[in-house]
């Protein structure tokens, strides 16, 4: 059993992490393609520097899911997620292209937002059935 104690989910906080991720991965889009691409492929032209600072704003969406109660597992997969991200992100231009695909944000958003389902779902049956 994990001795981590959750933090209230502020919904301020949730649609500050959304918006964090949106900008990372998918704020504009490539003219006449519908691919879309945030500031970790910009940053990324600039070789393990942009990578590394997209990578802090990274770790700190993931601390915040720590901090919202998400289980360790999942935790370590968005961990792998940031790192996968940061080291192929890093490669000079591979990496770049890498980044625009891979939007290692947007899918840390789907498994807290995964995790904050399953509290809802759980805390909703909770309320059904009583203690």
């Amino acid at each position: 059993m994990s001795r981590h104690h959750p933090q209230p989910v502020d919904p301020a906080v949730i649609a500050h992490l959304r918006d964090l991720s949106h900008l990372l991965d998918s704020r504009w889009t490539i003219p006449g393609t519908g691919i879309r691409f945030g500031l970790d492929g910009v940053a990324s032209i600039v070789p393990v520097v942009g990578d590394s600072l997209t990578g802090v704003v990274s770790a700190y969406i993931v601390w915040q899911a720590r901090r919202m109660g998400v289980p360790t597992p999942t935790i370590a997969r968005m961990l792998w997620n940031v790192g996968v991200d940061w080291a192929v992100g890093s490669i000079p231009v591979v990496g770049t292209v890498f980044d625009v695909a891979f939007k290692a944000n947007r899918k840390n958003m789907a498994l807290l937002n995964r995790h904050l389902d399953t509290f809802e779902d759980l805390a909703a049956e909770r309320r059904r059935t009583g203690p």
